[in-house]
């Protein structure tokens, strides 16, 4: 599947984010380790902090399907400079991928920045470190 190809899933998943509140409608794009897709979308609640982020509803529906690790994580929103995750998707993504990870922020229309876990998140906390 070609990159334009993700962003056209990327922004299918981003117009069908359910974002009342803030009016910042983000998608998220997972292809795990075998090459399997796995979106997600935000959706936000009243209650300011019920909701989820589209990474964490793509992150959910990868576990859920029986898939462990981020091989990319592609994640979009309406900004031009490309959708960058808060903290807690940073922490997320990390529990679940390596060096090797890309990230790809993106813009309605194409791939702004690609960049690897550790330009994301750097001097992270992970799983080998409660080894």
């Amino acid at each position: 599947m070609s990159d334009s190809e993700h962003i056209d899933l990327l922004r299918n998943a981003m117009q069908n984010a359910y974002a009342p509140y803030s009016n910042y409608k983000v998608g998220a794009l997972i292809i795990s380790e075998n090459g399997a897709k796995h979106v997600g979308c935000n959706v936000e609640n009243a209650s300011y902090p019920q909701g989820q982020c589209a990474e964490s509803s793509a992150i959910s529906a990868m576990i859920v399907s029986g898939d462990k690790y981020i091989k990319q994580i592609y994640i979009m929103s309406e900004d031009k400079a490309g959708a960058t995750p808060c903290g807690g998707c940073r922490q997320r993504i990390r529990e679940f991928s390596d060096s090797d990870t890309l990230i790809k922020l993106c813009s309605s229309d194409k791939t702004v920045k690609t960049l690897s876990i550790s330009d994301l998140l750097p001097h992270s906390f992970g799983p080998e470190n409660l080894k």
